[in-house]
């Protein structure tokens, strides 16, 4: 990155940060970007290695491949990013139907998304020392992509949503059963967090008319956040975050409350967001070296900003100050977190244009 590009970048994000009546132009993904990431994610569909399996060995027996232990979900350097992967593909085909690229796609959902493979994949959760696997990052996207699956209405896509059912069905019992035991949140910047996966959760409940799953998700939600008050804005970001766990939790939040309710916890919740001060969660961060498996988690902070300040700027009224606010830093942290996606550096390019998808195409 050349020191004029990181210039131009700075300087859009202090002239939307500084001046309140400044509405960022808005990034639009179109067709060309959209075969760039096309292209990033198939680059890491097939590629076994290098490989972080997060499995649990009992024996000699366990001693396996990831593509024996996955035979689905084994590229992209682990099981989650694998699976969300898979997700941004479909994403981009439901928005690029007619692109040149949807006929690669499709032929590679085709190969990948079988009905053998993800029965194998959803056995691999029946075993007692996998239940825990993936909890409760990998298991959202997982519901995610069963989401996805779920709403397109293709003939192709109907297949290989039948095909998933089973790894749907499983991880959706496992995290039924899971949550009851879970008696506090998890706040931190990556994967272990929970409010990002409860709301993903709850996004797949009421998509699908999983009442119970709806109840306790929001039960759970509301016992974890709902007396949350004066979130230290401070304390952000860590030094390998991905997530912004103060952003997430308000995320969720916009999705359990009604508006006025929500409008009004959100007050409490950042007490100085109207007046443009919220520590350093409106400004964008930058990664020293993307090379670094951890610190370029940071690019993705960037990406992850985004979806989170857009979703709860889309239940205040226009008339709220801190709807604008909130855009206006969701476009600065769009700007600077495409810098890092399709770096060349497989520690960025295996899961962060899916961040980027996800920012993109919110819905």
């Amino acid at each position: 990155m050349s020191c004029w590009r990181w210039f131009g970048i700075v300087l859009s994000v202090f002239v939307v940060l500084a001046l309140p009546g400044v509405v960022a132009q808005e990034i639009r993904m179109d067709t060309r970007q959209a075969a760039e990431f096309v292209k990033i994610a198939l680059a890491g569909m097939d590629r076994e290695y290098p490989n972080k399996p997060s499995h649990v060995f009992n024996g000699l027996e366990d001693l396996k491949t990831p593509s024996q232990l996955h035979p689905v979900f084994y590229g992209h350097f682990d099981w989650h990013s694998s699976v969300h992967g898979h997700w941004m593909l479909l994403r981009l085909l439901k928005e690029f139907p007619e692109a040149e690229f949807a006929a690669e796609i499709r032929s590679t959902m085709n190969r990948r998304l079988t009905q053998d493979g993800l029965l194998a994949e959803a056995a691999y959760f029946r075993i007692d020392s996998n239940k825990s696997f993936e909890r409760m990052y990998g298991w959202a996207w997982a519901l995610k992509l069963a989401q996805e699956l779920r709403s397109f209405d293709d003939s192709d896509c109907k297949k290989w949503a039948a095909n998933f059912a089973p790894l749907e069905k499983e991880i959706v019992g496992l995290a039924k059963g899971y949550l009851p035991k879970l008696d506090w949140p998890v706040r931190c910047g990556f994967h272990p967090e929970s409010a990002f996966p409860l709301g993903f959760m709850l996004d797949y409940a009421r998509a699908t008319g999983d009442e119970d799953f709806e109840v306790l998700l929001v039960e759970k939600s509301r016992k974890f956040y709902l007396g949350d008050r004066d979130y230290p804005t401070a304390y952000e970001p860590s030094g390998n975050d991905f997530f912004s766990p103060g952003l997430n939790v308000a995320d969720l939040m916009r999705r359990v409350l009604p508006a006025n309710e929500y409008s009004e916890w959100l007050t409490a919740y950042f007490p100085h967001l109207a007046e443009g001060k919220a520590g350093n969660l409106l400004t964008p961060v930058v990664v020293s070296d993307p090379t670094d498996g951890h610190l370029v988690h940071l690019a993705g902070l960037n990406l992850s900003r985004v979806w989170t300040m857009r979703g709860i700027a889309s239940v205040l009224s226009d008339s709220d100050p801190r709807k604008e606010i909130l855009l206006n830093a969701a476009e600065a942290h769009l700007a600077a977190g495409m810098n890092y996606v399709g770096g060349g550096h497989y520690e960025g390019d295996h899961w962060l244009a899916t961040f980027a998808v996800r920012a993109m195409t919110m819905q």
